[in-house]
């Protein structure tokens, strides 16, 4: 699986939050931060593309290669690409410091922290992207869903980042225990729970998850809420408007608690890690495996998955009877978002972002693997079906919603993560972990 900022942990999707809270743009001076350019590509052009990224993610830097060889030939002709890396341990403090000088690349990941680019937004330091992709005629190459992932996760009401990458989240389910159990694909929570017991019943484990981990059970608790309570619901939170140990909100976490409590997990789900929990679910060791689209690689793997690649089939998390959420919203992150400089945007800048819209999904797709949140007009021959699925899902999803903790603090997040093994095993109720949960972001 290749290294992303969004995935540190392999399987760890959740948008990093390298730190808690705004950080302040100030100006600075005598840093060690990268060099850049210094050009003034917005006064005239300056004959220079440059890129900043992780050396951890290569993906990124690989595709804008490709890309400058290929299909964005003649933009590089006009502003040659010039790439650069530092680590990912330093990576919102270096932005911070080049955004303080005026002096980020030309185009760059985003923040970890996504309180920080809230700070690039207000303050000016990147592009519009709306904007900008309405003028250049490309605004259709984001796909929608893509896209409003990317304003709900910095609070903006335009587009101020790329998706590189977009993950969806749902089950995956084994449909051979499935049929074997006369079971029909869930669609609403009450068949879950209902196919759950008919399994337990057959001695087959009705959820695989990674307890150790956390936000694998964690997931399942924002995704009940946005089912039963709507898509603005943990904004809500976020705004104080709403408090986690809310009734309503409770009765989410109450809801994965007793899935916990029946042993829906196994006997020790939070003693299972990241790993351990793909194999079991890829050597038949449980029904349904809530997991990111990232985990299609492990599944295409032959020699991982001992079930087969055919006989996994994808779901979305099902609605709640009466609930003022949608089936039709995914759950879903961007991976790897990348920015622009609004100091060194111009011509020539706008040429190649035009060319990276238009081309990157295909290119990211052909040489990676990578699914991105870039409409895709070449399929490779040899795609595998799951890939395909993923595709397929993405393109025709109207919207999605983000994860239980997009908006918490730092200390929230891990709160919530260290305890989403007792939900699973039953040891906390929903009222407990909401307390937990809210007390520390309060914190």
């Amino acid at each position: 699986m290749k290294k992303s900022l969004i995935r540190g942990r392999r399987g760890a999707a959740a948008f990093a939050l390298v730190g808690a809270g705004a950080i302040v743009l100030t100006a600075c001076s005598g840093s060690s931060s990268p060099s850049s350019s210094g050009s003034d590509e917005g006064s005239g052009g300056s004959g220079e593309f440059t890129y900043l990224g992780q050396i951890q993610n290569t993906t990124i830097a690989t595709t804008l290669t490709t890309l400058s060889t290929g299909a964005c030939s003649a933009e590089n002709e006009a502003a040659t690409l010039s790439e650069d890396s530092i680590d990912s341990s330093t990576w919102d403090q270096q932005l911070q410091l080049l955004a303080g000088q005026d002096a980020l690349a030309s185009i760059s990941m985003a923040p970890g922290t996504p309180a920080l680019m809230q700070d690039f937004i207000s303050s000016g330091k990147v592009v519009d992207l709306s904007t900008e992709l309405d003028t250049l005629g490309v605004s259709d190459k984001v796909l929608p869903a893509a896209a409003s992932t990317i304003e709900a996760l910095y609070g903006a009401d335009a587009l101020y980042a790329l998706p590189t990458e977009f993950n969806i989240e749902g089950f995956w389910y084994n449909k051979q225990l499935l049929e074997d159990n006369g079971i029909d694909v869930p669609a609403t929570w009450d068949d879950l729970v209902t196919a759950a017991g008919t399994l337990d019943a057959a001695g087959v484990q009705p959820f695989v998850a990674s307890g150790g981990e956390g936000w694998p059970v964690t997931r399942l608790v924002g995704d009940y809420i946005f089912r039963d309570l709507g898509a603005d619901a943990l904004q809500k939170v976020a705004d104080g408007e709403a408090s986690l140990t809310d009734p309503e909100y409770v009765a989410a976490a109450d809801a994965i608690a007793e899935l916990g409590s029946a042993g829906y997990f196994g006997a020790s789900p939070g003693t299972v890690d990241y790993d351990t929990a793909m194999n079991q679910f890829l050597t038949g060791g449980g029904a349904f495996f809530y997991m990111g689209s990232w985990a299609v690689s492990n599944f295409n793997d032959r020699e991982q998955n001992q079930i087969g690649a055919d006989n996994i089939g994808f779901m979305p998390f099902p609605e709640v009877t009466g609930g003022a959420g949608s089936i039709d919203e995914v759950p879903a992150n961007a991976g790897v978002p990348v920015m622009l400089s609004s100091a060194t945007y111009g011509d020539d800048t706008a040429a190649w972002l035009k060319c990276i819209v238009e081309n990157y999904g295909d290119v990211a797709l052909a040489d990676s693997g990578q699914v991105t949140g870039f409409a895709v007009t070449e399929v490779p021959a040899d795609q595998p079906e799951l890939t395909t699925l993923v595709q397929d899902t993405i393109a025709n999803a109207p919207s999605s919603v983000l994860w239980f903790e997009a908006k918490f603090s730092a200390q929230g997040t891990s709160v919530s993560q260290t305890n989403g093994g007792a939900l699973a095993s039953g040891q906390l109720s929903g009222e407990e972990f909401m307390s937990l949960v809210q007390a520390a972001n309060e914190g």
